[in-house]
């Protein structure tokens, strides 16, 4: 039976930079970093530890010793073991395996796009297309230092799947603002009115009720089955 894919990554991360050596939480968080790793991975130093604490109480990494530098304050060094190393292939070999449904942000806000107006909408596509865009050369800019650098690709693969799913989200983002605002999204005049009896005090609640008084021939007509008093 295939493994299930981690419920945090962070877990995985710590398993993989164990299984290059031994490190104490500090080194594995420091590596993370400097590898640019917490650009895929949320990296919290508290956080870190709480994951080091579950994968030892699950046997999955142990304590080799605890080391002290100079004043600094001691450090347990972390191994993996036989069972963290297999579960460690397995989560990443189910990560890479199977597609994983993502709640992203954005498609959470364009489900519920309706209870804005479309200009207001426009706006603030706008204003993540201004975003979205230094983003993406800020990503493509880490990408060529890495290359310089002569890191091998295969290390910053994850940073090329970025970069092409920014760019895919900036041109969507790009077609749907110009859509709303030249008026060709279907939908957007019973969505505009809406908003425009909203503005004139009619609550949402009576658009629902009676849809067809309220919106006419509008493409919301199938508001009529859902609405209502049945």
């Amino acid at each position: 039976m295939a493994a299930r894919a981690p419920s945090n990554l962070l877990a995985l991360a710590v398993l993989s930079c164990l299984a290059e050596r031994p490190m104490h939480p500090y080194e594995i968080s420091q590596t993370l970093r400097e590898r640019g790793k917490d650009q895929s991975i949320k990296l919290n130093y508290g956080a870190l530890y709480a994951v080091v604490d579950k994968l030892a109480a699950s046997g999955l990494i142990e304590a080799r010793e605890t080391v002290r530098q100079g004043r600094r304050p001691e450090r347990t060094i972390y191994v993996l073991t036989e069972d963290g190393q297999a579960k460690h292939d397995g989560w990443l070999a189910e990560l890479l395996r199977s597609p994983r449904r993502e709640y992203a942000s954005l498609e959470a806000g364009l489900a519920l796009v309706g209870g804005l107006p479309p200009d207001r909408v426009a706006t603030l596509l706008e204003e993540r297309i201004t975003r979205l865009r230094p983003e993406i050369a800020a990503a493509a800019e880490s990408m060529q230092v890495a290359a310089d650098l002569g890191v091998p690709e295969v290390f910053t693969v994850e940073g090329e799947l970025r970069i092409a799913l920014l760019r895919a989200e900036l041109d969507f983002v790009t077609n749907l603002r110009d859509r709303i605002r030249s008026g060709a999204l279907g939908g957007i005049d019973g969505w505009r009115r809406v908003h425009e009896l909203i503005d004139e005090g009619v609550s949402m609640e009576e658009i629902f009720r009676d849809p067809a008084r309220h919106l006419g021939e509008s493409s919301f007509g199938f508001l009529e089955e859902s609405g209502g008093d049945g």
